[in-house]
C-alpha cells in the first residue's frame, strides 16, 4: 500500500512539475524549420537543449513551416493558440513575403495582427527582423527593413538581432541555394537571438 502511494505521489509530482513549465512558441518559416538539415541540428532544437542545460523550465513548441508567409501564419494562429498557451513567442516571419515582393503595408499589417493576437493571449513576443538581398532595390528594401523597427516601437515589442548576422554573407555557412543556413550555422543563429530571448525570462 505504501509503495503504491509513493508511486502515485511521484506521478502527481511529475505532472505538477510539467504543468509549471512555461512554453516558448516559435512561429516562423524555413529558417526555423530545419530546412535541408536534420531537425535535431536546427537552432530550435539547440534552443531546447540550452534551456535544459541552463536550468530554464521552458518547453519549446516549433510551429514553423517552410515557405510560410505572414498571412499564412496569421490564418493558422488561432488553432495554435487553442492548443498552446505560450508565455513567449519567437516571431520570425516576413522573409518570404519580401522575397515575393508583396506590398509593404500588407506585410506590416499581418505582423501587427499576429503580435496583437499573441499578446492578447498572454504571450510576450520577440520579433526577429528579416533582411532582403540587394537585388530588390533600395526603395523596397528600406521600407521592408523599417517594418520591424516600426512595429517594435509601435507595439512595444522586443526586437532581436538579425538571426543570420555573420552567416548570410558567408557562403560556407549557407546551403547551395544561398538562402538557407547549414547545420554548422545553427548555433550562431541561436547565439544571435539568445541575449534578447534570455532577457525576457526575467520578465516572466
Amino acid at each position: 500500500m505504501i509503495k503504491k502511494l509513493l508511486i502515485i505521489l511521484m506521478f502527481l509530482g511529475s505532472l505538477s512539475a510539467h504543468a509549471q513549465d512555461n512554453t516558448i512558441l516559435v512561429l516562423a518559416d524555413s529558417l526555423s524549420a530545419s530546412y535541408g538539415i536534420a531537425i535535431e541540428d536546427g537552432w530550435v532544437s539547440l534552443l531546447q537543449n540550452r534551456l535544459r542545460e541552463q536550468g530554464y523550465t521552458y518547453n519549446v513548441f516549433n510551429a514553423s513551416i517552410s515557405g510560410d508567409t505572414t498571412h499564412g501564419a496569421k490564418s493558422r494562429l488561432d488553432e495554435i493558440l487553442n492548443d498552446r498557451k505560450p508565455d513567449i513567442t519567437i516571431l520570425e516571419l516576413g522573409g518570404n513575403d519580401g522575397l515575393r515582393g508583396l506590398p509593404i503595408p500588407e506585410i506590416k499589417s499581418n505582423l501587427g495582427e499576429i503580435i496583437n493576437l499573441l499578446e492578447t493571449g498572454g504571450s510576450k513576443v520577440l520579433l526577429v527582423p528579416m533582411l532582403l538581398p540587394p537585388n530588390y532595390g533600395k526603395f523596397y528594401i528600406d521600407r521592408f527593413t523599417a517594418i520591424y523597427t516600426e512595429l517594435a516601437e509601435e507595439t512595444d515589442t522586443k526586437l532581436s538581432k538579425f538571426i543570420l548576422d555573420g552567416i548570410a554573407e558567408n557562403p560556407e555557412l549557407m546551403q547551395n541555394d544561398g538562402i538557407h543556413p547549414t547545420a554548422e550555422a545553427q548555433i550562431m543563429m541561436l547565439d544571435n537571438i539568445w541575449p534578447d530571448l534570455e532577457s525576457m525570462f526575467n520578465e516572466e
